[in-house]
């Protein structure tokens, strides 16, 4: 009994594992953002960035618990063997009281000058999908 709810769960959890596709203005694809889920680690923030190709060209390491208390929350971007880390998303702290009666939220994206304009913006789609993934709130109205 205990197995078969140890597996449903696992099965339950596996179908909420998000991802986004990127494309440019006029419908051309970039690439795409995968949540890469774990049996051991399922809430930590784990991503996949891959190209038109569905290569994996970065990925991004979160904290296994995105609530800051009094600091920001640094989502680490590496390079595709996890290797070298080449840049940072980063939910910035504003505050005890902004951070506790309003919704919005500061983001910071830092990757090198010289990284391809595609990879840029699967970066900022990646960015869209963390925050609504653990910052955005459900609207009670």
């Amino acid at each position: 009994m205990l197995i078969q709810l140890f597996c449903f769960l696992m099965i339950f959890l596996f179908f909420f594992v998000q991802s986004i596709d990127i494309s440019s203005p006029p419908g051309t694809p970039l690439g795409s953002i995968h949540q890469e889920w774990t049996t051991c680690t399922p809430l930590a923030g784990k991503f996949t960035v891959r190209n038109v190709s569905d290569d994996v060209v970065l990925r991004i390491e979160g904290p296994v618990c995105a609530i800051s208390c009094g600091d920001d929350v640094v989502f680490k971007v590496l390079s595709e063997d996890s290797s070298v880390q080449v840049g940072t998303i980063t939910k910035q702290w504003r505050g005890l009281c902004a951070e506790a009666f309003t919704d919005a939220d500061n983001f910071g994206l830092s990757v090198p000058v010289d990284m391809d304009v595609r990879t840029k913006a699967l970066l900022l789609g990646a960015l869209f999908l963390i925050d609504f993934m653990y910052f955005e709130k459900a609207n009670n109205n």
